[in-house]
């Protein structure tokens, strides 16, 4: 999203405050604006200058629709489930920073493993860009959400670990020129 786009919500809605991580509401009819859409999530700006994360499932509230991700594979072995894990976990966005988790170097091991059941069982491990991050129960928790939507995951493990300590070194080289940093 290039410009920024001033919206009124059109019902109460949901939201997570950013830095910290409270979940809050806003009130139908109070003014936003969008200032990160990515991934299936909104990060919006309120009328009193608060940054807050709007769920991609309560897209409405804004005036927009949920979107849904088209290039995972159909197949349910655990090589075809691992590569939409990754597929999927490129849609979750640290909601300051515009770039995806794993382009950002955040995700550190991803695996799934067939189970008795028939199913997979998925093993994350994922760190954050600062240790104290008040939003990284909500990444854990898209990250969980997301991989447990999937056809033939059985159940997901997601893991933040702290060592080793994220650093601008692990970004990608495509995160890097987003985030101007050469």
């Amino acid at each position: 999203m290039a410009e920024r786009e001033v919206v009124f919500l059109t019902r109460d809605v949901n939201v997570v405050t950013i830095p910290d991580g409270y979940h809050s509401v806003l009130q139908q009819g109070q003014e936003v604006t969008i200032h990160q859409a990515l991934g299936n999530n909104y990060t919006v700006i309120t009328d009193y200058g608060n940054m807050v994360r709007i769920a991609g499932a309560d897209a409405d509230a804004l005036g927009k629709q949920v979107q849904t991700l088209q290039n995972l594979v159909d197949d349910v072995d655990a090589a075809a489930v691992e590569r939409n894990c990754w597929e999927v976990m490129k849609t979750v966005y640290d909601p300051e920073i515009p770039v995806n988790i794993v382009d950002l170097g955040l995700v550190y091991h991803c695996s799934a493993k067939s189970n008795a059941e028939g199913g997979n069982d998925v093993h994350i491990q994922m760190t954050l860009t600062a240790p104290g991050c008040g939003m990284g129960p909500v990444i854990q928790g898209d990250v969980e959400k997301s991989i447990k939507a999937l056809p033939g995951v059985a159940s997901v493990n997601v893991e933040v670990v702290l060592d080793p300590p994220w650093a601008r070194e692990m970004m990608s080289e495509v995160a890097k020129v987003q985030l101007g940093l050469f």
